[in-house]
C-alpha cells in the first residue's frame, strides 16, 4: 500500500461505494442520525471553540515556531552508529526511505535512524514539518525524536527505538512462530492510540490533523505501549470560524476518508475515520486493502459495512486466529465504535475524545482467554436462533429481564446485557451515548457544586470583612 497523491474516478468508487456526489448533499448514513450526539460531537465542539478551551500551545495562528528541542546530528556520527547503515541494522522500508536500528556512540542510546531517500516523496518540507511536530509535541503515545540530521543533501530523523516494531508486523503475514495478540492487548493498543490522536487533536492548539494514519505508524514499546510516529504529512488544523483546511491529498488508499479524497477537505474527522479503519484491522486481522482476496473482499471497510447490520454475522468479523477467544459483548462493543468511526458522512463519526472514552471502557475489562469458553460461528448461530425464540431469556417474578450490570472506567454503569441482546452496532452506539451523556451530566454537575461552593465562600468572607467589625448577610 503505497502513498497515493490523488484518486481516480475507480479508486473513489472503492474507497465510498455509494453514488458520487457533491460534499454538502445528504447521504444515507450507515448508522442513523438519532445518534449524532456520540458521534459527530459538534455542539461540544461549538462550546469549546466558544469558551477558549485550554489547551497547550503548539504556536501562533500560521504555524508551529519556536525553539526546537531535537538535537542535531552529522551524517557521519549517524554512519557511525549504524555501522555505515549495513543490511543487517535495516529495520524496515517505506515509500519515504529506509529504518535502521542504531546505537549513539556518545551516549550509547539505542535509536531507530529514518535515512529519506533523496529521490523519494518525502521533500525539504515534509522532513521540516516532521521536525517541528515531534519537537513541539510530546505525549506518552506519540514517538519521540531524539534529533535529526540535515548535512548536505542528507535527510535523517533519528527517533526512540520501539523494540516491538509496528502494529501492522502483529497483525498481519504472520510467521508460523509468532503469537497473535489477544483481545485484550489489542483493545489496550487501540485505546492507546486514540490517545495519542487525542492529544493531537484537542491539546494542540490549533489542532494538528496526523493525517496518516495506518497500522504500520504505530510503532510498539515495550508492554506494547503503541505511539503514533511519521508526521511527515501532518497539517495543522481549522482555526476560527474555519470548518476545513483545504490542502493536496496525501495518505494511504484503504485508510483515507472518502470526503478528503474526493474534495481535499481536511478536518479532524479524516483522522477518525482513519482510525476506524485501523480498529477494524485490530477486530478483524485483514489488511485495509488486500488484492489477494477475492473481488468482494479486498477493501475491508467495503466488505465490513453490510455485517454491521446483522447480528449473527458478527463472529465472522473477528480475526479467525483469535480462535474465537473474545468476550462477545465486547466484540459488540467494538464494532460500534468502528462503525461509528467509518461512517460516510463526516458530521455524523464520533469526536476522538469520545473514542477514547469508549476504548478505555473496553480496555480496562481483560479477558483470560484460558478461562473464558471460545466462540465458534455454529455455536454463535445456534444462541441466536435460542434467543430469537425467547428459550434462553430468564424472566423475573413480573416477567421482566433480569440484568445485571458492571462498572465502568468512569464509575458509572454500564449495562452489558443490553449490549448482549442489541441487534446491530447502531442500538449498541445508543447504550454508549447514553453512558457518556450521563458521564458528562455528572462531570458537569460537580463542576457546578463546585462553582457554586466557591462562591459561597467569597460571599461569606465578604460579610465577615464588613466595615466596624460587623457581620453582614445579605448584600
Amino acid at each position: 500500500m503505497g502513498c497515493f497523491s490523488c484518486f481516480d474516478s475507480k479508486e473513489e468508487g472503492e474507497l465510498n461505494p455509494g453514488n458520487r456526489r457533491d460534499g454538502t448533499n445528504e447521504g444515507k448514513a450507515m448508522v442513523e442520525s438519532h445518534i449524532s450526539r456520540l458521534s459527530s460531537g459538534s455542539d461540544r465542539l461549538k462550546a469549546r471553540s466558544a469558551t477558549g478551551l485550554r489547551r497547550e500551545s503548539l504556536g501562533p495562528k500560521d504555524g508551529p515556531t519556536g525553539s526546537i528541542a531535537a538535537q542535531t546530528f552529522t551524517f557521519r556520527e549517524l554512519a557511525a552508529a549504524t555501522k555505515n547503515f549495513r543490511p543487517e541494522c535495516l529495520l524496515g522500508e517505506g515509500g519515504f526511505g529506509r529504518v535502521y536500528k542504531g546505537r549513539l556512540e556518545s551516549t550509547g542510546q539505542v535509536v531507530a535512524v529514518k535515512q529519506l531517500d533523496r529521490n523519494g516523496l518525502q521533500g525539504n518540507r515534509e522532513f521540516l514539518v516532521e521536525v517541528l511536530m515531534l519537537s513541539l509535541l510530546h505525549h506518552p503515545n506519540l514517538v519521540n525524536l531524539i534529533g535529526y540530521c540535515a548535512d548536505g543533501d542528507q535527510r535523517l530523523l533519528v527517533y526512540e527505538y520501539m523494540p516491538l516494531g509496528s502494529l501492522e508486523d502483529h497483525l498481519h503475514d504472520l510467521p508460523p512462530d509468532k503469537e497473535p495478540l489477544d483481545w485484550s492487548m489489542r483493545m489496550k493498543i487501540a485505546a492507546g492510540a486514540a490517545k495519542g490522536l487525542e492529544y493531537l487533536h484537542d491539546k494542540a492548539n490549533p489542532p494538528v490533523i496526523y493525517r496518516d494514519l495506518k497500522s504500520s505508524n504505530i510503532l510498539l514499546d515495550e508492554g506494547y505501549l503503541p505511539k503514533l510516529s511519521d508526521f511527515g504529512l501532518a497539517k495543522l488544523g481549522p482555526t476560527g470560524d474555519k470548518s476545513h483546511v483545504s490542502t493536496r491529498v496525501m495518505g494511504t488508499y484503504g485508510y483515507c476518508a472518502p470526503e478528503y479524497a474526493m474534495t481535499g477537505q481536511l478536518t479532524v474527522k479524516s483522522d477518525v475515520y482513519s482510525f476506524g479503519v485501523v480498529f477494524l484491522e485490530l477486530i478483524t486481522g485483514r489488511k485495509a486493502i488486500d488484492s489477494t482476496r477475492a473481488h468482494g473482499e479486498q477493501n475491508l471497510v467495503s466488505w465490513a459495512r453490510p455485517m454491521f447490520n446483522d447480528r449473527r454475522k458478527f463472529p465472522k468479523l473477528a480475526d479467525p486466529l483469535l480462535q474465537g477467544h473474545y468476550p462477545m459483548r465486547g466484540l459488540y462493543q467494538a464494532l460500534a465504535v468502528a462503525s461509528m468511526c467509518i461512517q460516510e458522512q463526516a458530521a455524523t463519526r464520533p469526536l476522538i475524545a469520545d473514542v477514547v472514552t469508549a476504548l478505555s471502557y473496553l480496555a480496562s475489562h481483560a479477558y483470560d482467554p484460558n478461562t473464558a469458553p471460545a466462540h465458534s460461528l455454529r455455536a454463535s448461530g445456534e444462541k441466536e436462533e435460542r434467543r430469537s425464540r425467547g428459550t434462553t431469556e430468564k424472566q423475573d417474578e413480573r416477567g421482566g429481564r433480569t440484568g445485571r450490570k458492571e462498572e465502568g472506567v468512569s464509575g458509572h454503569k454500564w449495562d452489558l446485557d443490553s449490549f448482549e441482546r442489541e441487534d446491530s452496532p447502531k442500538e449498541t452506539a445508543q447504550n454508549l451515548n447514553r453512558d457518556l451523556d450521563r458521564e458528562r451530566a455528572v462531570a458537569e454537575a460537580k463542576l457546578w457544586g463546585e462553582n457554586w461552593r466557591e462562591k459561597r465562600r467569597a460571599n461569606v468572607k465578604g460579610n465577615f470583612d464588613a466595615p466596624n467589625g460587623s457581620i453582614r448577610f445579605g448584600p
